[in-house]
């Protein structure tokens, strides 16, 4: 599902619209002879498009259909420019759907600007599915003032057929066929267009001096972005604004003329006005901002620096916000410069600073890293400033990502050298780690296995002659994530990977015995394959022998939770698995049940935009008792592929009454999502807000840590054996 999101979100579509009687042709109504879709419409993704007769309305509708393309996806797009002012926006239509499975259906709307996506949603997260009669459906998204352009769509995904009619599209209640067009003014920002081609900043020679004045200037870029109140008013295109300090900042000799062009730029931004509104940071705060680099510069630059902190703004700031009812970091306005796949040196600079500076101030989690954040900007500036190439670029940033050690701060978008560099081709066996050992664990497609020629079970020790562990050594830095046995999940599924269609390896047979064989692999395209887990047909719930429930939450539906609590009321024990991704958000509505009273299970720390840098708990959040607890044993099934939701909802049910949580560390990676752009067109997330017990104890990289540790064994893989699952039921009989 990721590359469905990847590609809606990163894509820039030049398709125009075609005027109509009622403006836009939302209706699928007006077609031209001779044209497959509606004035207007147009194609993304692979599936087969079409006008259809059997409309809800009218006598037209737009369909998309799976056809032989299984595991893709497709989308009938209308674009509509974003010449409206407002607050909130809306997509109301109208969807039938038939025989959707491995995927979903829905409505689309995205609104980009400023060369980004600045509001999405593509309602996977509901996952409707199956076979449904024309009903209503609905998205709304607050509205970006930087809008430029509306898109709005039916999206399929998986395989079955889609239908979609009588679209309507408001802001603030008003129909967009009825609202005046506004020619909204650019802001200060977007009509600064002095480097759209290019920095113009060449740095040659790179030496120690250069790169430690490179550091400090990065750190006082970043704090002024988020502090002076003439950048977070919107004044100025910062990014712009760097690259015509830089080329007189690059020739300093001196610790005094280096202090002085710092001075004079920031003096240059205007006064800053005594702030009558800022607080001091509070004594019990988790975290304190992290200014002491300001303490150690020579008293005329430090004493320029304290004057901004200390009448830092407190309102509105053009960078940075929080999500509201969240709190997590929105980093909005931030131009990804996807026209240049390889950003000159000068962008490239910019890319460093606009990341570390992102992290510094606004990520829950700096004080859990291995390595002194503060040291990487000095260590990277000569990284990204010598990339020879772009492939050079995405793995400096992907390098850095990883530092950040948090799972879901990878390269999810425009690495597509990255993935030229991973392989274009992919083995017909999905494999993982067990007992550190790179096993294989299932085909992709059941009919290769006798031509693939290895067994469940067998163990890769070598590819194209190369020990496995030593590969995982020298790409380990290139996957970011919270712990080694998420970064192993990760690094699995791509070490088979080439650009080649076979591969040589070494493989150690259930008799023990070593061969060599040759690998076929296949175009991603030709494979069905899937990332951490198989996709599930069945219904989420069954009865297992001696009157056991079973929950997996990888395709649960709301409405299959007033089942699951009335066939599960008298049973022994509930198992419930989540060792997947959760297809449905149900820590209060099913986590409920098994709580007496209502009980805290979390609590959060969220950033302060008045003071970047700090970082305070919220109260503690309860899981709400129904008064009617569940009396059995509950077991929560949890491994590394458990990740973000799965661990939270891992959190609710562990608060239950009588709850085992059994497997392993999960993938330490929890919270809200913040979405980071960089330039280059490259796009990455971070945990945006802390998460932790209402104890205070923290899950981010430790995961969530079982109360009975099980692992799966290369023996138990062999046997087809769910160790797993078999020690809850152990735990549930015993008496």
């Amino acid at each position: 599902m990721k590359k469905v999101f990847f590609v809606l979100m990163t894509i820039v579509v030049f398709h125009g619209y075609s005027q109509t009687p009622e403006k836009f042709n939302l209706g699928f109504e007006t077609k031209s002879e001779g044209e497959s879709l509606s004035e207007g419409w147009f194609q993304w993704g692979t599936y087969p498009l079409e006008i259809s007769s059997e409309a809800f309305s009218g006598n037209k509708s737009g369909k998309i259909f799976s056809g032989d393309s299984e595991g893709d996806f497709g989308c009938i797009t209308y674009k509509i420019p974003a010449k409206y002012v407002g607050d909130v926006i809306q997509l109301e239509g109208y969807m039938k759907i038939e025989n959707v499975e491995n995927g979903f259906a829905g409505l689309l709307m995205r609104v980009d600007g400023n060369g980004s996506t600045l509001a999405f949603n593509n309602m996977q997260g509901q996952n409707i599915s199956g076979t449904k009669d024309w009903q209503k459906y609905s998205i709304t998204l607050e509205y970006p003032q930087e809008a430029e352009s509306i898109y709005v769509a039916g999206i399929l995904v998986g395989t079955g057929k889609a239908w979609f009619d009588e679209f309507k599209v408001t802001i603030d209640g008003k129909d967009l066929q009825t609202l005046k067009e506004t020619e909204k003014p650019l802001s200060k920002v977007q009509q600064d267009k002095e480097f759209d081609e290019g920095s113009l900043v060449e740095i040659n020679n790179l030496e120690h001096n250069q790169i430690e004045n490179l550091a400090l200037l990065g750190r006082v870029w970043g704090f002024l972005k988020y502090h002076h109140p003439d950048i977070a008013q919107g004044n100025r295109n910062w990014d712009y604004e760097l690259f015509r300090f830089l080329p007189k900042y690059l020739k300093v000799n001196t610790a005094q003329e280096r202090d002085r062009y710092l001075i004079n730029w920031i003096e240059e931004l205007g006064e800053v006005k005594p702030c009558k509104k800022c607080k001091s940071t509070p004594e019990d705060a988790f975290q304190k901002p992290n200014l002491a680099w300001i303490e150690q510069q020579n008293v005329p630059l430090k004493e320029k620096l304290w004057d901004v902190y200390n009448n830092r703004w407190q309102d509105k700031n053009y960078y940075i916000s929080m999500y509201p009812n969240v709190g997590n970091p929105k980093f909005q306005n931030e131009n990804p410069y996807g026209n240049m796949p390889f950003p000159d040196q000068g962008f490239r600079l910019l890319s460093l600073y606009r990341y570390w500076n992102m992290i510094y101030y606004f990520f829950p989690y700096t004080h859990l890293m291995d390595e002194d954040w503060e040291q990487q900007l000095i260590a990277y500036i000569p990284r990204f400033l010598e990339a020879e190439n772009e492939l050079d670029y995405e793995l400096a940033v992907l390098e850095i990502i990883g530092k950040v050690q948090d799972t879901h701060a990878n390269l999810w978008g425009g690495g597509d050298k990255i993935n030229e560099w991973k392989g274009e081709n992919f083995p017909p066996v999905h494999v993982r780690f067990i007992e550190d050992q790179l096993v294989v664990t299932d085909y992709y497609d059941k009919e290769m296995k006798e031509a693939v020629g290895l067994k469940v079970g067998d163990v890769i020790t070598k590819i194209n002659g190369t020990p496995v562990a030593q590969l995982v050594e020298a790409k380990a830095k290139y996957y970011p994530a919270s712990n080694m046995p998420t970064k192993l999940r990760d690094l699995s599924g791509d070490l088979l990977r080439s650009n080649a269609s076979q591969i040589n390896i070494e493989v150690l047979s259930e008799n023990n015995k070593l061969n060599t064989r040759e690998l076929s692999l296949y175009p991603r395209d030709s494979l069905k394959i899937y990332r951490w887990y198989p996709p599930r047909e069945e219904r989420s719930y069954k009865m297992l022998d001696h009157h056991i429930g079973y929950v997996t939450l990888q395709n649960i539906k709301e409405e299959d939770i007033p089942n699951i609590k009335k066939e599960f009321a008298q049973t022994k024990g509930i198992i419930i698995d989540i060792r997947n991704y959760p297809s449905t958000f149900v820590p209060f509505s099913l986590g409920s049940y098994f709580v007496s009273e209502n009980t805290p299970f979390v609590k959060f720390t969220n950033g302060n935009i008045a003071n970047p840098g700090e970082f305070t708990f919220t109260n503690p959040l309860e899981i709400p008792s129904n008064g009617n607890a569940y009396q059995g044993k509950l077991v929560v099934l949890v491994n590394e592929l458990s990740q973000s939701q799965a661990e939270y909802t891992s959190m609710a049910f562990r608060a239950g009454d009588n709850t085992t949580v059994l497997g392993s560390t999960t993938a330490g990676a929890d919270g809200n999502v913040s979405e980071i752009l960089l330039p280059g067109g490259l796009r990455t997330m971070i945990s945006g807000i802390g998460v932790n017990y209402p104890n205070g104890e923290e899950t981010q990289r430790v995961g969530i840590v079982p109360d009975v540790e099980v692992k799966p064994t290369l023996q138990g893989i062999r046997n087809g054996k769910d160790e797993l699952l078999e020690k809850a039921i152990e735990m549930i009989l015993e008496k």
